[in-house]
């Protein structure tokens, strides 16, 4: 596989959370909480990929190893926690934004743990998607009365615990199949999830039963997907542009917001999505130009 397959792998990783919040909204306005919401998606999601691995090829693995990776899916699960729980005292438009500090913070990681320093092209690429963030968002379509700091606490903890798991995922559990590891990374999720959250709706059928599907479309491109591309991806692009490459989920977001849920998205919101769009092209010039001229010498002959 290419290098910039992997990049558009976790390019599509990243459009697959941005599906996540316009579920969430559907399953919030048909009254379930947050945590039968959350629970819901990690159960289905990590039911589903671990059928999935029943019929694919899959690699022993030790004790250490398996305990490694499961541990690595923890930061999987907190981010959702974080975030939703973020919801629920900072308007969308907001709390998005904490979420989007992953973006330098990942890189900042790389820094730290890799010693490599972001160069002045990944630089400019992470200002223009946080300037397309705000934009994205509609931060400025309406006054801002008041911030609540325990939101923004949340949110910001989100991000770092997200930007954590982008980490890992790109150097545990290398040498394992995409979709074991895959299953693994879940399964963290999912304990972790439960511990803070014990799933009591699952012993109420009624509440089950009628937050199954939403559970079951987040589970897919909230748990089994991300991980799954991720997982194949992130060791070939590194942290740093992985984090760059994941911000397509906010235009996916604001794209799905104005098809399903019917929301007006303003023109700055859209020339928002234009710029974060723009800031991922730029933060993978070698990788675009690379593809352009294969195609070009393609058609040529």
């Amino acid at each position: 596989m290419k290098t910039w397959h992997y990049a558009f792998l976790v390019f599509i990783g990243g459009c697959c959370l941005g599906i996540l919040s316009t579920f969430v909204k559907l399953a919030y306005s048909a009254g379930f909480s947050m945590v039968e919401v959350t629970g819901s998606q990690v159960l289905f999601g990590t039911v589903i990929i671990w059928l999935v691995t029943i019929f694919v090829k899959k690699t022993r693995t030790n004790l250490i190893q398996t305990v490694k990776i499961i541990l690595a899916g923890i930061p999987m699960g907190l981010t959702g926690l974080l975030y939703y729980q973020s919801l629920q005292t900072l308007d969308a438009s907001l709390a998005i934004i904490f979420l989007f500090q992953f973006i330098w913070i990942g890189s900042l990681i790389e820094w730290i743990f890799y010693k490599k320093k972001p160069s002045s092209g990944k630089v400019l690429s992470m200002v223009i998607l946080l300037s397309g963030s705000i934009l994205a968002a509609g931060l400025f379509a309406e006054s801002i009365k008041s911030i609540s700091w325990q939101g923004a606490f949340w949110g910001i903890l989100s991000a770092f615990t997200f930007s954590i798991f982008i980490f890992l995922s790109s150097i545990v559990g290398k040498q394992v199949p995409a979709i074991q590891k895959s299953a693994l990374l879940a399964t963290g999720s999912m304990i972790v999830t439960f511990l803070l959250f014990p799933p009591v709706f699952l012993f109420d059928l009624p509440t089950l039963a009628g937050v199954a599907p939403y559970g079951l479309i987040l589970g897919i491109f909230g748990v089994v997907l991300p991980p799954l591309f991720f997982s194949i991806g992130m060791p070939h692009v590194g942290p740093g542009l992985g984090t760059i490459l994941t911000a397509s989920e906010l235009p996916i977001a604001i794209i799905m917001s104005a098809i399903v849920l019917a929301e007006d998205i303003s023109l700055l919101q859209w020339s928002g999505v234009v710029l974060i769009l723009g800031g991922i092209i730029l933060g993978n010039t070698k990788r675009f130009n690379t593809v352009i001229l294969k195609l070009s010498s393609k058609i040529s002959i």
